[in-house]
């Protein structure tokens, strides 16, 4: 299961080094950049739930498998991305394919891992397979960077070779495979795809239409409606895609909505970082793998403190302390930016990726505690829902605030500088999604200025990372529930007769 969802975590960071190379060779446009990166996680969040319902009714063993091929062979089509006008297109699809092989196979897999140790164990081994995967997900930065020089396509093909190995050890371990039959909600499935897609779409080409647009608001609008009607369709349908009612444990509720807030800035971060380490420390693209691996090595490490806490205490001390951590960590690297600095930023750096690994475990396996054995893929769907849906906002808002940011910072520094406003204009356009933000012409200072303003701008998106976190923090501190979870518990109170439920549906 490790090596099968390893691929999912390397392609949330791998692809983020790679994006300078792409834009050049391809000429993918800016918005369509950061498509080929939020494409996948947002099809990834929306398909996730109904992943786990398919493993829960055709087989963990199965969908695992079937997602592992669908996304060694999405990843064999990006890497074969024509050049020419069909190339963004090209590989905007298939990572949304992609994206889809992940919501098949991460649930199952998840699940899996859960089934094969009582509740007392389930701390240490989800913080072992958290932490391998984390180990796992540090080779994207640094592979990335080395594969690229050698060509962007190396970033995809990797995924192969994983793949293969996967399938082999699923063939050699015979994980197990029942088959729970039962209706599959498709009606549901298709208004939360819809929902998320719009409303991703209006916050993520908002720095493209501007907030002025009707086309924003429309998609904004539009999507929050067709939530609304998905949750009524699931509250009213028999056998629902997720089963809502299981938020009437409050417990259960703020598990999810720090998993929310934490993914906000998680995945984003990597984005964000590599285009900084890029653009404003003039680092090569496996220089820059580098910047982002002290992330992990905060991440992984405190990862396995996070799962003995859980074992022993609960989930409330490792979420609450690491949601702390995170904040001051990010706080600390925002104001550290503007310093064009690595030596001064990799405490706060390692910081901020121990918080998060700290809590990303406990606040996940607490989550998933609170279900019956019989719905851990369910279960598992719901909260990988809202961590992918977060991530994807995240990537949405704080990618419309560092290009707002760089048309302001940038383009005041270039102009200062003798700039003509159409050209200083031009590039503050395209540092916030891509990291080829250099003036040129040999042109020194405004090249210094170009690298300072984006630091700056940088700081803005990381000063509002540390605040979600701080959010988090006030949450998790003032809801979240002390002791260990009794199995099933949150399931218990959303529906007290679930398996009477499934038997009528069936």
């Amino acid at each position: 299961m490790v090596f099968a969802v390893a691929m999912t975590f390397i392609d949330q960071t791998i692809v983020a080094i790679a994006v300078p190379k792409l834009q050049h060779e391809l000429g993918i446009s800016s918005a369509g950049a950061q498509w080929v990166i939020n494409g996948y996680l947002l099809s990834l969040s929306a398909l996730f739930a109904f992943g786990g319902r398919l493993g829960d009714v055709l087989g963990r063993r199965n969908m695992v498998v079937i997602g592992v091929v669908v996304f060694a062979i999405a990843s064999a089509c990006c890497g074969l991305t024509p050049r020419g006008a069909i190339a963004e297109a090209w590989l905007i699809f298939f990572r949304v394919v992609q994206g889809a092989g992940a919501a098949l196979m991460f649930p199952a897999s998840v699940a899996i891992v859960v089934a094969t140790f009582p509740v007392n164990q389930r701390g240490r081994a989800m913080a072992i397979f958290f932490g391998i995967t984390g180990g796992l997900t540090a080779i994207g930065p640094l592979a990335g960077g080395y594969l690229t020089q050698w060509t962007w396509r190396a970033i995809f093909w990797v995924n192969i070779p994983v793949a293969i190995i996967a399938l082999i050890l699923i063939r050699l371990s015979k994980p197990e495979n029942e088959r729970r039959p039962s209706k599959i909600d498709y009606r549901g499935t298709v208004l939360i795809c819809f929902a998320m897609g719009l409303i991703v779409l209006g916050l993520q080409q908002s720095s493209v239409w501007g907030w002025s647009s009707p086309a924003t608001w429309a998609c904004i609008v539009l999507g929050a409606v067709t939530m609304v009607a998905f949750v009524l369709w699931e509250l009213c349908v028999d056998v629902p895609l997720l089963r809502l009612r299981i938020f009437r444990d409050r417990n259960f509720s703020v598990d999810n909505a720090a998993l929310l807030l934490m993914s906000f800035v998680f995945v984003p971060y990597f984005f964000f970082a590599s285009v900084y380490a890029q653009v404003s420390l003039g680092k090569s693209a496996s220089e820059a793998g580098v910047y982002l691996l002290y992330f992990f090595i905060g991440f992984v490490v405190l990862a396995q403190i996070g799962g003995r806490i859980l074992d022993r205490r609960g989930a409330r001390p490792a979420v609450v302390i690491g949601s702390a951590m995170a904040a001051v960590g990010f706080y600390l690297l925002a104001k550290r930016l503007p310093d064009l600095s690595l030596h001064q930023q990799k405490w706060s750096i390692l910081l901020a990726g121990g918080g998060v690994g700290l809590m990303l475990g406990p606040a996940s396996t607490d989550a998933v505690n609170r279900a019956p054995s019989t719905n851990y893929s369910e279960v598992t769907g719901i909260t990988q829902t809202v961590r992918n849906f977060g991530a994807s906002l995240g990537l949405a808002v704080l990618g419309t605030v560092l290009i707002h940011r760089d048309k302001t910072e940038v383009g005041r520094a270039l102009r200062t500088r003798g700039v003509p406003a159409p050209r200083a204009e031009h590039i503050a356009s395209q540092i916030g999604t891509s990291s080829s933000g250099t003036v040129s012409n040999g042109n020194a200072s405004a090249d210094h200025a170009v690298r300072l303003a984006t630091a700056h701008a940088t700081s803005t998106v990381f000063q509002v990372m540390a605040a979600v976190m701080a959010a988090c923090f006030m949450l998790t501190f003032l809801l979240y529930p002390r002791g260990r979870v009794q199995e099933g518990a949150a399931l218990r109170a959303g529906e007290a007769e679930p398996d009477a439920q499934l038997a009528r549906s069936t």
